[in-house]
């Protein structure tokens, strides 16, 4: 497994660093630079380790490409960047031209007009990307871009699960009365795609309301093995590591770090497939740097920058893996081949305060 900073994975959302060294990338083609290339473009990212390893690691090489500048912002978590961007962009002002974007924050933006449509044809590395790393517009212009992306996995202890689990299931197994530890949100912990996708084939029963409050009374199956409905990501991994909750959702990972670091847990990708949570970039209405955020998304969609990314950040690739030149232990601590669980971003900004309303009253009450 590559050998990744531990201090920066415990401080996630936050994101890991490792000490590998990647190849600097170079644009497919030279890159002209627009008579304004010489102010900034101001880039928005998740803040502490994660903008500093895009501060080291992205940036100048980027800069030595293309000729832009980039300077550095820090965004908050949470929704609350979403509305910063939306109250500078009605005074016609841009804290940032590009931000990196959680997904329902995304979508709201998406639905609030806040995003630039880009031109795909601008962006001709991200063919490079899956589908579901790219979201449209109806006139099919490009609303957000995949940034980066990280797995939810089943975590176990091994001292006490001697065998990995094979399959989300494990969650509902009377065995594991009291030996869990789940995240406390329906928005974060997507337990209810999980459940979809093991029990019930997959998310399109959450089209529908019905759908949702069966699949929400399923998952309710599992409440008396939970012991810990978690915030606090320390806390459980903390306890994960000496057993107290022996069993699971975490981050990927940052639990291959702790196995590295010679915790006794695991990491698994279940049969159904871990669930692959991911940012966007996205440009806000306000800036007028649309041909410079065009270069910037587009180099980011590069095999070998996301390869860096994976290497120095750790995090899973958005582009198809055989287009990177990990190694196998390389893509193995960050991502899988197994299909993954999708999480359905719609839910939560839709009809987020009714989910979140069922979620109280029937899994977490």
């Amino acid at each position: 497994m590559t050998k990744i900073n531990r201090t920066s994975a415990v401080s996630r959302r936050r994101f890991v660093k490792t000490t590998a060294l990647a190849g600097a990338a170079v644009l497919a083609a030279p890159y002209v630079k627009p008579a304004r290339a010489a102010d900034p473009l101001k880039v928005g990212t998740y803040g502490g380790y994660f903008q500093d390893s895009f501060d080291k690691h992205i940036y100048p090489d980027f800069t030595a490409a293309t000729g832009i500048e980039i300077e550095s912002i820090g965004e908050p978590t949470g929704e609350a960047w979403l509305i910063q961007l939306q109250t500078a962009a009605r005074a016609g002002q841009a804290p940032a031209d590009v931000s990196m974007m959680a997904q329902t924050a995304r979508l709201k933006g998406q639905k609030a007009k806040l995003w630039t449509g880009l031109d795909e044809k601008r962006l001709p590395h991200s063919a490079n990307l899956p589908d579901h790393f790219i979201h449209r517009y109806d006139d099919g212009s490009i609303a957000g871009v995949g940034a980066v992306a990280w797995y939810i996995t089943l975590v176990t202890n091994t001292d006490v699960y001697p065998e990995s689990p094979k399959s989300w299931k494990a969650l509902w197994d009377p065995a594991n009365e009291d030996k869990l530890g789940l995240l406390s949100l329906a928005s974060n912990s997507f337990l209810l795609e999980v459940t979809a996708k093991t029990w019930f084939g997959g998310s399109a029963i959450l089209d529908t309301d019905e759908g949702i409050l069966k699949v929400m009374d399923k998952l309710a199956e599992v409440k008396p093995n939970v012991r810990l409905w978690y915030r606090d990501e320390g806390q459980f991994q903390q306890a994960l590591e000496v057993g107290e909750i022996p069993m699971g959702q975490y981050y990927h990972d940052v639990t291959g770090l702790a196995a590295a670091d010679g915790k006794p847990v695991r990491s698994t990708f279940p049969q159904e497939g871990g669930v692959l949570d991911s940012g966007d970039w996205c440009l806000t209405k306000a800036s007028d740097r649309l041909d410079e955020a065009h270069v910037f998304i587009d180099y980011m969609c590069q095999a070998d920058i996301q390869a860096k990314l994976s290497r120095f950040v750790g995090t899973a690739p958005t582009v198809k893996r055989e287009l990177t030149d990990l190694t196998d232990d390389e893509f193995g601590a960050v991502a899988s081949d197994i299909d993954p669980i999708l999480p359905r971003y719609d839910l939560y900004s839709t009809k987020g305060d009714w989910v979140n309303q069922k979620w109280s009253e029937l899994i977490v009450g």
